[in-house]
């Protein structure tokens, strides 16, 4: 006899449930004061155990935990242009008079910052790539981005972003050690799967229909036809997904910290600077992750680090 109080199977929230248009997850901002860059991106390697002091409010207060944690590498960032918005549209570009940074990702300067009224603007982005190629996962492309900065009115914001045109930055300029960041990635691809994978629904009884890994009913007689909350066989993975409140361990230039003896599976050796979150994080190694600081989560203190173990 079926449970009237059993819940519906899947979340609403996901929906639609198809593939993401780009490996380059879009952002959406949160609201900053505080005059930084708002974000920074880098690639999944693989994850160790960290064995550190518990400062949280849990039973294991004070005492010395093991948790998994996810390394990410990160590139140096490379700050090619200024982005100017007003009402949610793009005023204009003002780009870098490095030619040599412009030829990396073969752009050519159209407009001067004499040309966009600043004044006019609202909003205030850097535009930025990584380049992959000084990493090992065997990617040529650099990874364009746009990346907001955060200030108390448009001539703070852009008067900062000026300073920032033409440079490289780390990621230990942008983030600190214990701060809290949202890290929005595409999941791993699992091609077209059924409804019990897809969304979890009970398997049927070996003698009730000859099928066990389907829906029982597709709906009511009325309406006549399928509602789209009915679960149905279809894309899985390959998702973007945002998670929250990720905590940074430890953002470092050593990378015989955290490199296995014989590098980490799929991905090999981290060469560049290394930021060390606490837990797993959505994708499969090598794919682009981007960080941008918590909206929801503020402060943060230090964690007092005792070892990483990396196998």
């Amino acid at each position: 006899m079926t449970d009237i109080r059993k819940p519906r199977k899947g979340s609403m929230a996901y929906r639609p449930r198809k593939r993401a248009r780009s490996q380059m997850p879009r952002v959406s901002w949160p609201c900053s004061n505080e005059k930084r860059l708002l974000g920074f991106a880098g690639y999944k390697a693989g994850m160790v155990q960290v064995a550190y002091v518990d400062d949280s409010s849990s039973p294991t207060k004070g005492k010395e935990v093991v948790t998994a944690a996810t390394v990410i590498e990160v590139p140096p960032l490379h700050i090619y242009g200024i982005r100017g918005y007003k009402n949610r549209k793009i005023i204009g570009d003002v780009l870098t008079t490095d030619e040599k940074l412009l030829k990396m990702i073969n752009v050519r300067k159209k407009k001067n910052a004499s040309e966009i009224k600043f004044e006019e603007c609202e909003e205030i982005s850097v535009l930025a790539f990584i380049n992959p190629s000084k990493t090992g996962i065997g990617k040529r492309h650099v990874e364009k981005m746009e990346i907001r900065i955060g200030g108390t009115s448009s001539s703070e914001k852009i008067e900062y972003a000026k300073g920032l045109l033409g440079k490289e930055l780390k990621a230990g300029e942008i983030f600190k050690n214990g701060e809290y960041v949202d890290v929005l990635a595409i999941t791993k691809g699992k091609g077209w799967q059924g409804t019990a994978k897809r969304f979890g629904t009970s398997l049927q009884r070996r003698k009730a229909t000859g099928k066990r890994r389907h829906v029982g009913c597709l709906g009511a007689f009325h309406p006549g036809f399928v509602m789209y909350t009915t679960p149905q066989a279809g894309q899985t993975g390959y998702h973007r997904r945002t998670e929250l409140n990720k905590r940074i361990f430890k953002i470092g230039d050593n990378v015989d910290e955290v490199n296995p003896k014989s590098g980490f599976p799929h991905y090999g050796f981290v060469k560049n600077s290394y930021m060390l979150l606490k837990g797993s994080i959505p994708g499969p190694v090598k794919r682009v992750i981007r960080m941008r600081i918590a909206s929801r989560e503020t402060g943060g203190k230090e964690p007092v680090l005792k070892e990483i173990i990396s196998r």
